[in-house]
C-alpha cells in the first residue's frame, strides 16, 4: 500500500512493445499513478519487482518463456502484491484470466488489439490500479474454497427441470453484488450453500469475455446449479444466475414466480451490469421477507443505494465486513448509508443466510 498522498507505483508487464508503451504512457496521465517500470516477460519482471518494489503490477497472461499464470503463482508465493491481469478477449484468454483470479490476482480486464481501445482501457485501469493499491491480499485469494455443503456435489436434474417458485425456500430470493475481490468471495460463499438453497441472483463486475467461464467455474464447486444468465431465465430453488458482463440484470415478476430481464443501456455507477440496477429491481418486485440482499468486497459505491431501497421495504441485508474484504468500498458505502442490517466477515455470511432463510420472520441481528 502506498504512503499517504504518494502516487501508486505501477509496473506494466507485457510482451508487446505497443501495449507497454500505450498503457504506461496513458496510465501515467493520472497524477495519482507513477509508472516506475515495464517488463517484457516474467524473467525480466522478476528482478525489477524486487529492486523497484511496485505497489501494483499489471500482468499479461500470454507471454513467451513463462506464461503469466505460472509467474503469478510464483509471485504470490514469494513476493505477494496486488496484480491486475490484462488478458486477451479469447476463450483461452478468458479461461486463463479466471485461473489468475483464483490464484491471487485482484482484478482482470480485457485487452483489445487497437491503440484507441488500449487508451480507453487505460482509463479503466487507472481506477482499478488505485483500488488495487489499497487491496488486502486476504486468505481468500490464495486458499482453496471450503468444500461444498453436499459431498460429493450431485446436481439434481429435478432442480433444473422443475421451477419451484411457490412456497418454502423458493419463495425467497438472495441477491448478491460484488466487484474487486469478488471472484474468490463468491467461490467461498457459494461453496457453503446447500443444493436446496433459494434462488440466487448475482452481479459481479467483470467483462463479458470472462463471466461465462466464471459461471462454469462456480458451478463446479457449488452444490447449486450456477448458470450464465439469459434473458427470461426463471428463478428456481437450487439455481444461481450470474449476470453477463455486458447487460444489466433485473428481477421481474413472471406468472406466480420470478424471472430475470437482461437489458442494454448506459453504465450505472460506471458499471454494466450494475449492482444498483439489480437491487432496485429486487426492492420493487420481491420486497420485505421475500428477499435478502448481500453486498461483498469491491471498490466504489455500486449497490449501496439499491440495498438501501431493499432495506426500506423490510428486506434483510448483509454487508461484508472490512476484516475480510479485499477492497472495503461498496460494503462501506452501503453501511454508512444505513443500508446494511448486519456487517460480518465472509466466512460467517453463509451461516447467517441459512439462519435467516429458516427463520424469515425473525428480525434480530
Amino acid at each position: 500500500m502506498p504512503a499517504h498522498n504518494k502516487p501508486v507505483r505501477v509496473m506494466v508487464i507485457d510482451d508487446s512493445a505497443v501495449v507497454r508503451q500505450v498503457l504506461s504512457s496513458s496510465i501515467a496521465q493520472d497524477q495519482q499513478i507513477e509508472v516506475i517500470g515495464v517488463a517484457t516477460d516474467p524473467f525480466d519482471a522478476r528482478d525489477k519487482i524486487v529492486s523497484l518494489r511496485p505497489d501494483v503490477v499489471t500482468l499479461d497472461i500470454e507471454m513467451p518463456r513463462m506464461d503469466g499464470l505460472t509467474f503469478l503463482k510464483k509471485l504470490m508465493k514469494f513476493y505477494p502484491l496486488p496484480v491486475i491481469v490484462v488478458s486477451t478477449l479469447s476463450q483461452k484468454g478468458s479461461d486463463a484470466a479466471y485461473q489468475a483470479m483464483t490464484n491471487g490476482a485482484v482484478d482482470v480486464v480485457g485487452k483489445p488489439t487497437d491503440r484507441t481501445a488500449l487508451k480507453q482501457l487505460a482509463v479503466e485501469l487507472q481506477e482499478k490500479i488505485k483500488a488495487a493499491a489499497n487491496a488486502k491480499l486476504s486468505k481468500y485469494l490464495t486458499s482453496a474454497p471450503p468444500k461444498a455443503s453436499t459431498a460429493p456435489i450431485l446436481k439434481s436434474s429435478s432442480l433444473i427441470k422443475s421451477p419451484t417458485s411457490l412456497g418454502g425456500k423458493a419463495n425467497q430470493i438472495v441477491a448478491i453484488g460484488s466487484s474487486t475481490g469478488g471472484t474468490q468471495a463468491l467461490r467461498h460463499l457459494l461453496a457453503e450453500l446447500p443444493a436446496d438453497f433459494p434462488p440466487v441472483v448475482i452481479v459481479q463486475h467483470m467483462p463479458l469475455a470472462f463471466t461465462e467461464s466464471f459461471a462454469q467455474s462456480l458451478d463446479r464447486i457449488s452444490a447449486m446449479n450456477v448458470v450464465h444468465a439469459s434473458d427470461g431465465d426463471v428463478l428456481e430453488t437450487g439455481k444461481v444466475l450470474l449476470a453477463p458482463g455486458d447487460r444489466h440484470m433485473l428481477l421481474q415478476s413472471s406468472g406466480r414466480g420470478y424471472s430475470v430481464k437482461l437489458k442494454d443501456g448506459p453504465n450505472v455507477n460506471r458499471h454494466k451490469p450494475s449492482v444498483d440496477v439489480l437491487f432496485k429491481s429486487v426492492a420493487q418486485h420481491a420486497a420485505g421477507s421475500k428477499s435478502i440482499g448481500v453486498i461483498l468486497t469491491g471498490m466504489g459505491d455500486d449497490g449501496a443505494r439499491g440495498m438501501l431501497a431493499m432495506r426500506n421495504t423490510g428486506t434483510r441485508t448483509i454487508g461484508e465486513s472490512e476484516s475480510s474484504c479485499v477492497v472495503y468500498g461498496m460494503p462501506r458505502e452501503a453501511y454508512e448509508m444505513g443500508a446494511v442490517e448486519v456487517q460480518i466477515p465472509l466466512d460467517q455470511i453463509a451461516r447467517r443466510l441459512n439462519t435467516w432463510i429458516s427463520q424469515p420472520a425473525k428480525r434480530s441481528a
